[in-house]
């Protein structure tokens, strides 16, 4: 079975452990790490259900750098978490799973219940026991995603966009069913705190440093390092197709914010109105113009050579992630609107997004320094590129 474009590429990455080892102990405990805690903000209680891995190590960075008491749930497998939170390692497959945090269940003593959740689960039965264990919180963020929508086609489609069916199953055994799964989780968020209690942040394509998926990092690297001496870089040739990239960071800050509710210092801009919910996307940017941004960053000066979407495609190129793809090309009718979604909503309630020019600038110094042997999950690799130039080359030349 072929996956939609937005699954390719989304598996468990070699890679995942760049940010650190474990952390020493029990495979399930508590590791305290000091609190070096000076901010002026008025002080949370945030729960971060993840808080090792990309998206939830830079959340649990972001609300430790605004002064707030962080703890992380997590089973410690993808790298340990930042300095300044309390890890507390924990299998939320088990039924028992958040037994040293709860706040409401009968497996475990309660504990003060917490300001704020965040959740960024991809499983329906995690959800659901999160949902029932901490139900004493005053705020249950989740982190869904762009795939809930039945229809990717719609371009400037708002959150009142039809959705796919929720999955029924606790487990999702496919990321065919990532979409379904996501829905089964927003509605177990929003059946058991309701809207006033609750944000869901329907994230879309997340970029930065730390990407080990490629999607973000591919075109500026490969802009500044072509693989052919004469500095040619195949590119796609349709490039009004849109992208739609957030940076972790920002979305990080945004999610900490919406944790800190009414708490927001009005003074530094950080109060946020986000409840309910809001598509916490970046903004739309023509294909063309973010290859310009990354080749501008890059210092890229060699020549662009444009293929088009039949010859890529009777080529074996594949769409957006994945081996031998281009990336956040997206040619497909049935997925054109997949990067092209409103965020009005969420900019309204306070969502800030850095230029793309900085977010591309840094996700090429981190891939730099990470090394260009670190493997990732999408774009061309050097032999790749120039074999395809070539027989670009032949055809182009070719009489007829």
């Amino acid at each position: 079975m072929r996956l939609p474009p937005y699954v390719r590429g989304q598996t468990h990455h070699p890679g995942a452990h760049r940010y650190g080892a474990v952390l020493p102990g029990a495979k399930f405990g508590v590791a305290r790490v000091r609190v070096g805690f000076t901010g002026v903000m008025t002080r949370r209680r945030i729960l971060v259900l993840g808080g090792t891995a990309w998206l939830g190590r830079e959340i649990a960075r972001a609300a430790v750098s605004r002064g707030h008491e962080v703890t992380c749930v997590a089973r410690g497998e993808s790298g340990e978490a930042p300095d300044g939170v309390t890890l507390v390692r924990a299998d939320r497959d088990h039924e028992d799973g958040l037994a040293a945090v709860a706040t409401s269940t009968s497996t475990a003593t309660s504990t003060e219940p917490w300001d704020a959740v965040i959740d960024v689960s991809r499983q329906p039965g995690q959800v659901r026991r999160a949902v029932r264990d901490l139900a004493a919180s005053g705020l249950y963020i989740f982190v869904s995603t762009g795939n809930v929508y039945a229809d990717q086609n719609a371009s400037g489609a708002d959150e009142d966009a039809p959705l796919l069916d929720p999955l029924a199953a606790d487990v999702m055994e496919s990321m065919a069913d990532y979409g379904q799964a996501k829905v089964a989780c927003e509605r177990a968020v929003l059946d058991g705190f309701g809207p006033e209690r609750s944000l869901v942040a329907r994230s879309g394509l997340i970029g930065g440093p730390g990407d080990l998926s490629g999607r973000t990092g591919y075109w500026p690297t490969r802009f500044a390092h072509p693989s052919g001496s004469d500095g040619a870089v195949l590119v796609p040739g349709d490039r009004e197709l849109s992208t739609q990239v957030i940076d972790v960071r920002d979305l990080a800050m945004w999610l900490v914010r919406a944790a800190e509710g009414d708490a927001g210092s009005a003074s530094d801009g950080a109060r946020s109105s986000a409840r309910g919910i809001m598509n916490a996307m970046g903004d739309r940017v023509s294909l063309g113009d973010h290859l310009a941004t990354a080749r501008a960053v890059a210092g890229h000066t060699g020549p662009l050579v444009a293929a088009e979407t039949e010859w890529l495609v009777r080529h074996g190129v594949e769409e957006f992630a994945g081996p031998k793809s281009l990336p956040l090309w997206l040619s497909d009718p049935d997925w054109r609107g997949f990067m092209a979604r409103s965020n009005a909503r969420a900019k309204a309630s306070g969502l800030t997004l850095r230029p793309l020019a900085e977010t591309l600038a840094d996700v090429l110094a981190w891939e730099l320094g990470a090394g260009m042997e670190q493997p990732h999950g999408a774009g061309l690799s050097e032999a790749e590129e120039r074999e395809l130039l070539a027989e670009l080359a032949q055809a182009m030349s070719a009489p007829g």
